[in-house]
């Protein structure tokens, strides 16, 4: 109960995120007086952490909490018989309506030897009580980047395998400056780095790359990606098409049976707990109210938890050329400008709007808070809001908030001062 995102995901990396955060801002206080020690990091009580923060969780994903609500829990491996009936241990459900969300498990690719040495998984990385020496971590995207910045900050040595671009699926500009912050901070970071075999024992590890290269560590972490739990499903059975990224479903979410729907990571869509809940909403409308219902990526945002942030929601500066061409105006902001940021030294930040017809059809942001930042343009695409419509909001001052107001002042600022007719109002104005 709980899923991935409670029990191995985004809960418990948060969770060992913030104890790093804690060990790193005492090394970092000497521009603000105060005199930076070496923290004494007792790796086995931040996992407790870990730990007490699911556990502090649980109970709202708990069986009690959906029996208490009418719910029937059937704690047994589901999988269908039928086109309209599933077998879960010795119960038989037949149904009008099934939902699979199943979600997805860690992506383990055949790399030679990897099966003869010990190696972890988000699965199996929060149960490790014994701090890293030196982690090494296959996989540059946003799990590997958040749990390598996070073991460095704890005191592990850490590096980074990744076979092309280390968070590629971003804004290159913007990725920039966060994988800047993470080498200077001392993880090595090595891209186009693809493994080849791997050696090793337990507390020796050798990880042996295409272009001869050998990097070795105490301890492998695998985040190369995921993959959808399909198997044994019975989905066959079911009159269910599915592929290798999942099962196959359209707009409305339904799957070739008309009487089953999937939803999130099984269903082959952006892999992430909000989209998950989002999809449950769409089922909900079309298969209790018979409404139609209709899902859409184009205001679902996203965010990497390294330290800076980095946020997207809607197209990104290269989607968005490609598809609007010259009606396309970016927007930008840097957050070395908003006084908040100078204040708590978190000025390496930039945002980016993309702007088509006075509409936002995409944001990027790296910086403090962009997690936070970005709900604010998911609200703004999913309402066709207009660009005057965030330069018109007020936030308290001095707040990162401010970035969001900001960029779209940034907007209309050569419409105001560089636009000839503008200047020919106001000196006739100015006159009376």
């Amino acid at each position: 109960m709980g899923g991935d995102c409670l029990n191995y995901g985004c809960v418990p990396s948060k969770a060992l995120i913030a104890a790093g955060k804690h060990a790193h801002a005492m090394t970092n206080g000497a521009a603000f007086g105060v005199t930076p020690v070496e923290p004494q990091v007792d790796y086995a009580k931040a996992k407790d952490h870990v730990v007490g923060v699911i556990a502090g969780i649980a109970p709202l994903d708990s069986v009690e909490r959906f029996e208490g609500l009418g719910v029937n829990v059937i704690t047994d491996y589901g999988r269908f018989i039928s086109k309209t009936e599933l077998q879960a241990g010795d119960t038989i459900i037949k149904a009008r309506r099934f939902v699979i969300a199943t979600g997805s498990s860690p992506f383990v690719p055949p790399i030679p030897g990897l099966d003869k040495v010990p190696y972890d998984t988000n699965e199996t990385i929060f149960d490790l009580r014994e701090k890293p020496k030196h982690l090494i971590v296959i996989g540059g995207g946003p799990i590997g980047m958040e749990l390598a910045q996070a073991h460095r900050r704890l005191g592990c040595d850490v590096t980074v395998l990744e076979g092309l671009k280390a968070l590629g699926k971003d804004d290159p500009e913007l990725t920039a400056i966060a994988l800047e912050r993470i080498r200077g901070e001392g993880v090595e970071i090595v891209e186009g780095a693809m493994a080849s075999e791997i050696k090793g024992k337990v507390g020796a590890i050798a990880v042996h790359t295409k272009d001869g290269a050998v990097y070795k560590g105490s301890h492998l972490l695998m985040a190369v990606g995921r993959k959808p739990n399909i198997n044994d499903l019975g989905l066959e059975e079911a009159g269910v098409a599915f592929d290798r990224p999942g099962i196959t479903v359209d707009d409305s979410l339904k799957t070739s049976n008309r009487r089953v729907y999937a939803i999130g990571d099984v269903s082959g869509s952006l892999q992430f707990t909000h989209m998950a809940n989002y999809q449950a909403g769409i089922v909900i409308r079309s298969a209790l109210f018979g409404l139609r219902s209709k899902q859409s990526t184009a205001h679902i945002p996203w965010a990497t938890y390294t330290d800076p942030e980095i946020a997207q929601v809607g197209l990104t500066e290269v989607q968005a050329r490609q598809q609007h061409g010259d009606k396309l105006e970016v927007v930008r902001f840097e957050f070395a400008e908003n006084d908040r940021a100078r204040a708590e030294l978190a000025t390496d930040g930039l945002i980016k709007v993309m702007v088509v017809k006075g509409r936002p059809v995409g944001t990027s942001i790296v910086g403090v808070q962009a997690g936070e930042l970005i709900g604010l343009w998911s609200m703004a695409i999913a309402n066709r809001m207009k660009m005057a419509a965030i330069a018109a909001m007020v936030v308290p001052y001095p707040t990162i908030s401010e970035v969001n107001k900001r960029v779209a002042g940034a907007y209309f600022t050569p419409r105001l001062f560089e636009n000839d007719w503008v200047k020919r109002i106001v000196r006739l104005v100015q006159r009376f």
